[in-house]
């Protein structure tokens, strides 16, 4: 068994699971699936998947108490990574189909329908992320696989200099989008470093690497 870092991956009903899992383990993380809290809050990272629409996501957090051991590890300084979905719910809301879901908060923004021609954005693509990022160190030239409609299509949290600017890297599909975001103890991808190969992989270890 690994002797890696310990990850809590919130088993809240969401398709990609048990590939995120490998991928994690790969990685050299040891992975619990689980929704209990005590595990949840007390892991090194907590990985929040996600997968379909952002109003089901949020339902299936909600069923576990997602958005408060979410909350709670964030208050403490305590890292999470959300993939896909998972990192769209961490905006204000997300509106699919006219439906327009509140999400967790955790940034200012709306996750909205991409305008593009070909629709869903599905496939790999390119990054462009700052120098100073940890989650693309030695993998700023690789490409990431993509599967989504929707995303954040601007960035308007910004601190008051006390704090570490958030590290924000975009991609294009029709128009510029937010493919990750590291952000204190919270991190995400819109993109599925699980099903990006050995950059995925890479990137889930850079963020590892992170863990106290």
């Amino acid at each position: 068994m690994s002797d890696g870092p310990k990850v809590a991956l919130l088993d809240y009903g969401s398709g990609n699971i048990h590939s995120a899992q490998r991928a994690l383990e790969r990685a050299g993380a040891q992975v619990s699936v689980t929704t209990d809290r005590d595990e949840v809050l007390n892991a090194d990272g907590l990985v929040v998947p996600g997968v379909g629409a952002f109003a089901a996501v949020m339902e299936g957090l909600s069923a576990v108490k997602g958005g408060e051991l979410i909350g709670r590890r964030l208050a403490g300084g305590r890292a999470v990574l959300g993939i896909c979905v998972g990192m769209q719910v961490m905006f204000d809301r997300g509106v699919e189909h006219d439906v327009d879901t509140q999400g967790l908060s955790q940034w200012p923004g709306v996750v909205d329908q991409l305008h593009a021609e070909v629709l869903p954005h599905m496939g790999w693509n390119t990054v462009e992320s700052p120098h100073n990022s940890a989650l693309f160190a030695g993998i700023e030239g690789e490409r990431f696989y993509f599967v989504h409609s929707y995303a954040s299509r601007s960035w308007s949290l910004h601190t008051d200099g006390r704090t570490a600017e958030p590290i924000v890297t975009w991609s294009e599909h029709g128009e510029r989008f937010v493919a990750a975001v590291e952000n204190g103890p919270l991190s995400a991808t819109q993109f599925h470093p699980e099903k990006s190969g050995d950059a995925g992989i890479a990137l889930l270890k850079n963020w590892l690497g992170t863990l106290d």
